[in-house]
């Protein structure tokens, strides 16, 4: 049944034009590229994956201390089997109504309540260490495989004339660098998606957010936004897609390789389009003079002044707390 699966997976009709099949990459005088070969990325994702703590260890930690970056200290919460047990089961926001039962069972005030389940979603935040320690394993792989890839790709012709990777399709010579570098990407992809669960999930130029380098932040951001736009709205469709969607229709009739690799190309556009918007939309608020460009998706923690000024705010306009109970001065505080 297996061998029946992968026959059909594999099958000629699917990944080659008509006249063309698996048969025509075997050549004894050519390396022309083989199913085998994709098992090679399997060490490259565990070397990444060893290597990473290790680089976040003893090179990413003395990094962000020479860039200034520190964690702020955080109040831990007093334990309470009570609204630890909400907090884990039911909501980490609770509810207004919520606030006021909790209130009412732990003897303590909506105000304390409210401040005990902001310290303990401040708990289960990453620290800004860890988001430094990701961001710059992150950018470290993305700067050497930038030159990498342009070092494989410089010399060949079909950099500079994209239809030029239509040569001899598919009988195309599997070349060294070439592979290596794809094998390299791909592991380190995978490793990527292993430890996806536990990653943070902050881009590079954050480095030096946490650092705060505000100017360096704006620089960038704004390097980012011009190049962004210029190559996945410009150069990757009216190049790329042109060279592998327009193209290749006048030399072979398409195939379901060919609507397959392809329609996962203009998803990626989708995607492009959509970033461009929430790039647009942080710039628009660039522009009237903000000294700081702040990231739609970053998590900020949540400090005791917010909560304490939301107090303020709620005791101006009702005149008194939720449930009853004055307000607490720094002094009188049930818990602390």
């Amino acid at each position: 049944m297996l061998s029946r699966l992968n026959e059909y997976i594999w099958a000629d009709w699917i990944w080659f034009p008509d006249g063309f099949g698996w048969a025509d990459l075997k050549d004894p005088d050519v390396v022309l590229p083989q199913l085998p070969d994709l098992w090679a990325f399997i060490p490259f994702a565990i070397l990444f994956l060893v290597i990473r703590p290790i680089f976040e260890r003893w090179v990413a930690i003395p990094m962000a201390s020479l860039l200034g970056v520190s964690d702020k200290k955080r109040v831990d919460p007093h334990l309470n089997p009570l609204l630890e047990a909400h907090y884990c089961s039911l909501s980490k926001h609770p509810t207004q109504s919520s606030l006021e039962k909790l209130s009412k069972q732990t003897d303590f005030s909506v105000r304390q309540v409210q401040r005990w389940f902001k310290q303990r979603r401040n708990q289960d935040r990453p620290s800004k260490i860890k988001k430094f320690q990701e961001a710059s394993w992150r950018f470290t792989f993305y700067f050497f495989a930038f030159f990498a890839g342009l070092a494989t790709l410089i010399d060949k012709p079909w950099f500079y004339n994209m239809k030029r990777m239509w040569d001899n399709f598919p009988k195309m010579p599997l070349l060294p660098c070439q592979y290596w570098y794809y094998m390299i990407e791909l592991g380190f992809y995978v490793s990527l998606l292993v430890s996806v669960a536990s990653d943070v999930k902050r881009k590079s130029a954050k480095m030096f957010n946490y650092a705060g380098w505000k100017r360096t932040c704006n620089c960038i951001f704004i390097v980012f936004a011009v190049v962004f736009i210029i190559t996945r709205l410009v150069i990757f469709p009216f190049c790329i897609i042109h060279a592998t969607m327009v193209y290749p229709l006048t030399i072979y009739r398409p195939f379901f390789g060919f609507y397959f690799f392809n329609g996962l190309l203009l998803l990626l556009l989708l995607l492009h389009i959509f970033w461009t918007w929430l790039i647009i939309r942080m710039v628009i608020k660039f522009l009237p003079g903000n000294n700081i460009v702040e990231d739609e998706r970053s998590d900020k923690e949540e400090t005791e002044s917010e909560d304490e000024e939301g107090d303020r705010n709620r005791t101006l306009k009702n005149g008194h707390i939720h449930n009853g109970h004055t307000p607490l001065n720094n002094n009188c505080q049930k818990m602390d």
